[in-house]
């Protein structure tokens, strides 16, 4: 069994309204409440990147998936969705609407757009950061294919 340990570092300077940053890896970057919150809105923030995490998983995961299956890729593009409840003053992270656009190459056969359907919906239940949040946060697969 292989465990893989990621590390982050974070700095934050002071109140609610400050502005701190984080460091791991390729990633730094900094960060505060977003101003749909009532914060700042300078770098970016937990619900943004809790996205991110979520969407490049999916769009990744999907990628190996149809390379692996042999399919003629032409293109491949990812738009995503977060949806953050407030009720009573409570912030709660409801939803990640993921919305893929696959094209295969010309001349791809019937059998091989089924196959990208079933790779479409399979590709959210592979991705570890959706296994993650699984049971917590809803993700749903809104696919465009041509």
């Amino acid at each position: 069994m292989a465990q893989h340990h990621f590390h982050l570092q974070a700095n934050w300077p002071g109140g609610r309204n400050s502005t701190g940053s984080i460091a791991a890896g390729n990633l730094q970057t900094k960060i505060s409440i977003p101003p749909e919150m009532d914060g700042p809105g300078v770098g970016t923030n937990p619900d943004e990147m809790l996205l991110g995490a979520a969407a490049t998983c999916y769009v990744i995961t999907l990628a190996a998936m149809i390379e692996r299956s042999g399919l003629p890729l032409a293109e491949m593009s990812l738009d995503s969705e977060g949806v953050v409840d407030v009720t009573k003053g409570v912030f709660t992270y409801k939803k990640i609407i993921h919305k893929p656009y696959v094209a295969l190459q010309d001349g791809a056969s019937e059998k091989e757009y089924a196959k990208l359907q079933k790779l479409i919906e399979k590709a959210e239940s592979s991705c570890m950061i959706s296994r993650a949040v699984k049971g917590n946060v809803e993700i749903e697969v809104q696919a465009t294919v041509e």
